[in-house]
């Protein structure tokens, strides 16, 4: 009972805290609707956090289907009470995942079923069409350590996915629930998408991904909810990743002749020689990575591509026939990654004498390239920063980010990612979501969506 009552104590200290922190931002510029949302979100807070909470201590890892299914639905709950119609997409048993949750204002709706007699009456949204991104699952399973909410002090809890993503789910739902409470969803023309495998999503991608992008067609602007870096930085651009495996064979013989005509280098030599060559000519480039993850080679090796694991026995005295080395490749445009597979494929082709080898590879999530459409979307959550009080905000590093769901539709329309929760350790034991912030967070979602809608 003492601890229910430190954890109780501690949560309305929190909110005292980024109430008061609220409700010293002041500006001329917020109009009487805005104010108004800003109210909202300060007089809900308590409630926000609970919500938060709630939903951390459910385990939905990518593989835990009915974990996923859970915090779907009680999220779904959160979307209705905004006013928003919800609608489950399932996957195939043969993905195993458990499906998406999508939800839309009813102009949305009535936008993607403009063919029917619905559509042909209903009134024109106003504004930009939205797409929120975020996603149920997290990368902590059942059977790894437990890790529930809880505070570490009167600005920070940890807990399984408090930061990426559940506190940017949070932010999402208490963002359009302040928006409905004012009656501004009316005419906006809003989908919000929740994937349930952000974290592993399943094969084949065009199965897992294809709703998720003919959905996001009929939108304008993506806003995806991924950890922000602070209160005055959005991701305009996101790496994309893809992957490579090296099949390298060549002469076996007695080691005594390795390095002459007729025995050859053997596949151990050739491979080391390529990978240190893609780091020789590639590894200055900008926004380009590339990492061998496994190399395997000896006299007799086996190697399972599905599950990365392989076996080899190497004698010292047998020069290596086969050598197999598998990594990932990431890149900020499409063009920089053709660039990088033409340049990795040179290097191949020059082979040591009595070695064979080739590359293949594999396209896995695209990038998200910077564009001046991003970067018109970013001004106008800048201008919301400083009504706010809060500065100008800039362009993150592309760098920092790895690749995320946005990026599978970011061919189709202007993005901005790194609107979520802030916070430490994502992905780790102990994450931690900074609460102080986190009204702010809300409150720049808000008044970007209000904004993007007038």
């Amino acid at each position: 009972m003492k601890k229910v009552f430190v954890l109780t104590t501690m949560l309305v200290a929190a909110v005292m805290s980024v109430n008061a922190q609220s409700n010293s931002v002041q500006s001329k510029t917020l109009n009487k609707e805005e104010q108004q949302i800003l109210a909202y979100i300060d007089a809900n807070m308590p409630r926000a956090i609970a919500l938060l909470k709630e939903s951390v201590n459910i385990n939905s890892g990518t593989l835990n289907i009915e974990g996923v299914k859970k915090v779907g639905a009680l999220f779904a709950k959160e979307f209705e009470a905004a006013g928003l119609q919800t609608h489950w997409v399932a996957m195939p048993d043969s993905i195993r995942r458990a499906g998406h949750l999508v939800a839309m204002t009813p102009a949305a709706s009535a936008e993607v079923n403009s063919g029917t007699s619905a559509g042909a009456t209903a009134k024109a949204p106003k504004g930009k069409k939205l797409f929120l991104i975020g996603h149920l699952d997290t990368v902590f399973e059942p059977d790894m350590p437990a890790n529930p909410f809880t505070m570490l002090n009167d600005s920070t809890a940890t807990g399984q996915g408090a930061n990426d993503m559940k506190g940017g789910d949070v932010i999402i739902l208490i963002a359009l629930q302040a928006l409905q409470a004012q009656g501004l969803l009316k005419d906006a023309a809003i989908t919000a998408y929740f994937t349930g495998d952000e974290e592993n999503a399943g094969y084949p991608r065009s199965v897992s991904r294809g709703d998720f992008i003919e959905t996001a067609k009929n939108s304008q602007i993506a806003l995806a909810f991924e950890g922000a870096n602070g209160l005055n930085s959005v991701a305009t651009a996101r790496r994309g990743a893809s992957g490579w495996q090296l099949n390298v064979t060549a002469k076996t013989g007695h080691s005594s002749g390795v390095f002459t005509q007729n025995a050859g280098y053997g596949a151990i030599y050739e491979a080391a020689r390529i990978v240190n060559e893609f780091r020789v000519q590639l590894s200055q480039e900008k926004y380009l990575t590339f990492n061998p993850g496994v190399f395997i080679g000896g006299s007799d090796m086996q190697y399972d591509p599905a599950k990365a694991t392989g076996t080899a026995i190497g004698k010292t005295n047998i020069i290596s026939p086969n050598t197999v080395v598998n990594g990932d490749l990431r890149f900020l445009t499409e063009p920089q990654k053709i660039a990088a597979r033409n340049t990795m494929q040179n290097i191949v082709n020059q082979s040591l004498t009595g070695t064979k080898a080739t590359i293949s590879f594999q396209d896995g999530i695209p990038s998200m390239a910077p564009t001046k459409g991003n970067e018109q979307v970013m001004e106008v959550i800048s201008n919301v920063t400083q009504s706010m009080g809060l500065g100008a905000t800039t362009a993150g590093d592309p760098g920092a980010r790895g690749a995320g769901d946005i990026s599978y539709v970011a061919a189709y329309m202007d993005c901005i990612d790194g609107l979520g929760a802030s916070g430490r350790g994502a992905h780790a034991p102990g994450e931690t979501i900074n609460l102080k912030e986190f009204p702010f967070l809300m409150k720049r979602a808000a008044l970007t969506m209000y904004r993007l809608t007038r």
